[in-house]
């Protein structure tokens, strides 16, 4: 639902939140109105609902919870980036494992926050976001860069992926379905898990978050790897 703006004439960053829990969604609210420089703008039960009107509303932020009913968090900062360039998604969730954190940067998250985080830490975050960073709770950060530590194929051990099994691993590491992939290949549901098991067996990889990770060592990968996405938004 569509928040009252704030009575006042200063430049404010406006936020939107997107979160099941209804107290912990007025918790936020609260300390975006009690806060200077900050305007709640709108605040969301689900992720279909996000959907539906964010596009309209435009927010400079999206506070975005991952354990959603229905739709994910991750699903919906999939769908709603193309619709909002300029708008900076930030996770705020209790998930810190790789497969999570990894799948939410290759959507288009600019940041992933721990639900623990105070709320001197969350305001900084969303100031540090809208400045052009990448706010992260520091054990999340600890967990992107380590990823950075894993030594680079080297180009005896390059990767041979088939045109086919690329567009396959671009899809995965943007967060699409296993169903949507096929939908978007035009292609079978088993065709879709024989390529994903076959650039598995090639990466020496066991999950997606893996294969993610791997993903901007792949010769002649042409997306928004994570790793890369973090580069450009951290400047590792």
């Amino acid at each position: 639902m569509v928040e009252e703006q704030n009575k006042t004439d200063e430049v404010s960053i406006m936020v939107s939140i997107v979160e099941d829990d209804a107290p912990a969604r007025g918790l936020l609210a609260d300390w975006l109105h009690r806060t200077p420089g900050f305007r709640c703008t709108s605040r969301y039960g689900s992720g279909e609902a996000a959907l539906a009107a964010l596009p309209a509303e435009k927010p400079a932020v999206v506070l975005m919870d991952i354990n959603l009913p229905g739709m994910s968090g991750i699903e919906c900062v999939r769908r709603l980036k193309p619709l909002l360039p300029g708008t900076q998604f930030v996770m705020l969730t209790v998930y810190e494992d790789a497969e999570h954190i990894f799948n939410a940067l290759a959507v288009g998250a600019s940041g992933y926050l721990l639900k623990r985080v105070s709320r001197g830490e969350l305001l900084a975050a969303l100031q540090d976001v809208h400045a052009g960073g990448s706010p992260m709770s520091s054990n999340i950060a600890r967990k992107v860069v380590q990823s950075f530590l894993r030594p680079a194929l080297q180009s005896s051990e390059a990767v041979e992926l088939s045109p086919r099994e690329r567009e396959v691993l671009e899809l995965l590491a943007r967060g699409y379905l296993y169903k949507e992939i096929a939908e978007s290949l035009q292609i079978s549901g088993p065709t879709v898990n024989t390529y994903i098991r076959r650039i598995y067996e090639k990466l020496h990889v066991r999950s997606r978050s893996q294969a993610v990770a791997k993903f901007t060592h792949v010769p002649g990968a042409t997306d928004a790897a994570t790793a890369r996405i973090i580069t450009e938004k951290r400047g590792f």
